[in-house]
């Protein structure tokens, strides 16, 4: 399953007497002072709830909610206090979406236990009416922090920023949304205001860190992962920040394993995750958190999504 570093993880947390590995030391991990958060996270999952039939030419046999479902368990199992986050786009692509309008997507994310998610330009393909009829099924929040809805009727329905303490660790989330003109008719985002997502990125990210002494700091980014121009994307967000620890992407439906590290202005490394598209795979970021120095370990992977993988 997850073979990436879990070994290492749990060594470094003092299960084991590790040595010292990218400034951790034994005797913090000795101390308690070393704290561990898990993240799970997917992107653009377009409502295939089902798994792709076992004849599909790109994923036979892989993908569906309930097998997602099973994963998630085994894996709390292990951690119950770990973060489920989607970087956008569980709507549109499959009948489920033409029939039930995203009800069905929002009611499985949330009883899979899913923390937050970002909204893509997908959830505007029923425009704000059809988003605003259907949120309610989700027992999760909606986080993008350049969306400015005062002026429509999903105003308080997204949050800017979400603070929440995981495995004695203060965690500050923040989305950010793709320009959605050229994506989705005018009509659908009528009076919803754009901003910059670059700009938007850095004042978030400082009143995460400085006002609610957050000591990790996620974005859930629909922008895309990188372009060849200057257009906002993940990598663009990554080196124009400063205290932006991971960035869960989508939109560009990349497979990013392992995922993208990338300088910030500081110089420290920004963690860049992306699953792909269809929901066949699950992304699983391991941070590390010394309480003492403040110095964070950040490895990331992602696993195919099979029949009966984490049952």
């Amino acid at each position: 399953m997850f073979t990436l570093s879990r070994r290492k993880f749990l060594a470094l947390a003092g299960i084991s007497g590790a040595a010292t590995l990218s400034g951790f030391s034994t005797l913090a991990a000795m101390k308690g002072n070393l704290k561990r958060l898990t993240i799970l996270h997917t992107n653009d999952t377009h409502s295939r709830l089902d798994p792709y039939p076992p004849n599909d030419p790109n994923f036979p046999n892989m993908g569906g909610y309930a097998r997602r479902a099973a994963l998630v368990n085994y894996l709390r199992l292990e951690d119950p206090e770990l973060l489920l986050l989607d970087a956008g786009d569980y709507f549109q692509g499959t009948p489920y979406f033409n029939l039930f309008g995203g009800e069905a997507e929002l009611k499985l994310m949330s009883q899979m236990g899913y923390d937050a998610a970002t909204v893509g330009n997908h959830e505007f393909d029923n425009g704000l009416v059809g988003f605003h009829n259907v949120h309610h099924h989700a027992s999760f929040p909606f986080v993008v922090s350049n969306y400015d809805f005062s002026d429509t009727i999903l105003k308080d329905v997204t949050k800017p920023y979400l603070v929440l303490e995981k495995n004695g660790l203060k965690v500050g989330i923040y989305g950010l949304g793709i320009t959605l003109r050229g994506l989705v008719a005018p009509s659908n985002f009528e009076g919803l205001k754009y901003l910059d997502p670059v700009e938007v990125a850095r004042t978030t990210e400082e009143t995460l860190k400085n006002r609610h002494r957050c000591q990790v700091i996620i974005c859930l980014s629909h922008l895309g992962f990188n372009y060849n121009h200057d257009r906002p994307s993940d990598v663009l967000v990554a080196k124009e920040t400063s205290y932006t620890d991971i960035i869960i992407g989508g939109h560009t439906h990349t497979l990013l394993d392992p995922p993208v590290k990338e300088k910030n202005k500081l110089n420290r490394e920004v963690t860049i995750g992306q699953t792909g598209s269809g929901g066949v795979r699950l992304g699983m970021m391991e941070v590390l958190f010394d309480l003492n120095s403040g110095e964070k370990l950040v490895e990331a992977s992602t696993t195919k999504i099979y029949k009966n993988q984490g049952a």
